[in-house]
C-alpha cells in the first residue's frame, strides 16, 4: 500500500492521509510481518504531522532533530493504541499522544537539576505569566504578587517557595559567570570551598578512638603523652622511670598495631585472602600483615 493511496483531498492538510481503513484492518490483525509492514507504512503516512508537531517547540534547547525522534515515537505509539471502534478521527488521538510525548521529554530529561512535576507544571505557569506580565507593565519586572494574581495560584506558590525558584533550575550558570555586584572577574567557581584537611582527621581520630582504649594502661599513657601533651620521649621515660629506648620501643609497637588493626578492618568481611607460606620464615612483623582484597 504506497503513501498516495491515502490522499485524501477534502482533508484541511495537504498531507494529511486517508488512514481509516488501514487503521481498521491493523487492529484486526495478529501480530506478525504483516501487522509490523503496515504499521510501518501507518507511521510513515503521518511522519510529516508528526514533525510539524516536533517543530513547535524549536529554539527551546533542544535540537529539532531530537525533538523529531521524540514526535516519532509518540507517533508509532499513538498508531499502536488507536482503537477505531471508538469512531474517534485517528488525528484528533495522535496529535495529543505526540504533543504529550514531546512535553515528557522536556520534563524528564532536558532539567539539569530534577524537579518533581508539579513544580515543573508551577514554573510554566510562572514563565507565562511573566512574559506577559513583562509586556503589560512597561517592561519592567513583575512582582511575585502580581506573577500569583495573573497566573491564579498563591504567593508563595509563584514567589521562591516554587514556580520562580524553579526558573533557574532548567538550564544552570556556568561556574565561569561573574557574580553580579562582584569585583571584577570573581567568579561562581571562586565563591566554591574547597576540601577540608581536617575532615580526615576527624575520621582518624574515630577510627583509632575504640582502639586506644583496649591498650594497656602504660602504652596508652605513653601515647597520650606523645601526642597528645606533646611531651618528647626523654620526658616520657623520665615520667614512667623506663628508659628512653624503650619509650620509643613501645611508641613503635603501639603504633604499628593501632594501624594494622584499623587497615584490617577496612578490608571488608569475608573478601580475605590466605597468601601461601613462604619457604623461608617470614619474620615476625609479617605474621601482623593486613590481609588484602581478594581480586575479581
Amino acid at each position: 500500500m504506497s503513501r498516495q493511496t491515502y490522499e485524501r483531498g477534502t482533508h484541511p492538510h495537504d498531507d494529511a492521509p486517508d488512514t481509516a481503513e488501514a487503521l481498521a484492518r491493523l487492529a484486526g490483525l495478529p501480530d506478525g510481518p504483516e501487522k509490523a509492514a503496515l504499521r510501518e507504512e501507518l507511521v510513515s503516512a503521518w511522519l510529516p504531522m508528526a514533525d510539524r508537531l516536533a517543530g513547535r517547540y524549536r529554539n527551546r534547547g533542544e535540537a529539532l532533530e531530537d525533538l523529531r525522534q521524540v514526535a516519532a515515537l509518540g507517533l508509532v505509539k499513538a498508531v499502536e493504541r488507536y482503537d477505531p471502534d471508538r469512531g474517534g478521527a485517528f488525528e484528533s488521538f495522535a496529535v495529543p499522544t505526540i504533543d504529550g510525548e514531546i512535553k515528557r521529554h522536556f520534563r524528564d530529561h532536558t532539567w539539569t537539576v530534577h524537579v518533581p512535576r508539579r513544580v515543573q507544571d508551577l514554573r510554566n505557569r510562572v514563565r507565562a505569566a511573566r512574559q506577559e506580565l513583562i509586556q503589560s507593565v512597561g517592561g519592567r519586572e513583575p512582582s511575585a504578587a502580581e506573577i500569583a494574581r495573573h497566573a491564579g495560584m498563591t504567593e508563595e506558590e509563584a514567589g521562591a517557595g516554587a514556580g520562580l525558584a524553579a526558573l533557574g533550575s532548567y538550564s544552570p550558570l556556568s561556574l565561569d559567570a561573574e557574580v553580579q555586584g562582584g569585583e571584577d572577574g570573581f567568579t561562581l567557581a571562586d565563591a566554591m570551598g574547597g576540601p577540608d584537611p581536617a575532615l580526615d582527621v576527624v575520621v582518624d581520630r574515630e577510627a583509632v578512638r575504640p582502639r586506644l582504649d583496649g591498650l594497656p594502661d602504660r602504652e596508652r599513657r605513653i601515647l597520650y603523652l606523645r601526642f597528645f601533651r606533646d611531651m618528647t620521649q626523654r620526658g616520657i621515660a623520665e615520667d614512667l622511670g623506663i628508659s628512653q629506648m624503650h619509650v620509643s620501643r613501645l611508641i613503635d609497637r603501639c603504633c604499628s598495631r593501632l594501624r594494622d588493626e584499623i587497615m584490617r578492618d577496612a578490608v571488608p568481611a569475608g573478601r580475605c585472602e590466605v597468601r601461601p607460606t613462604e619457604r623461608r620464615p617470614a619474620p615476625r612483623r609479617a605474621l601482623r600483615r593486613p590481609c588484602s582484597p581478594v581480586r575479581q
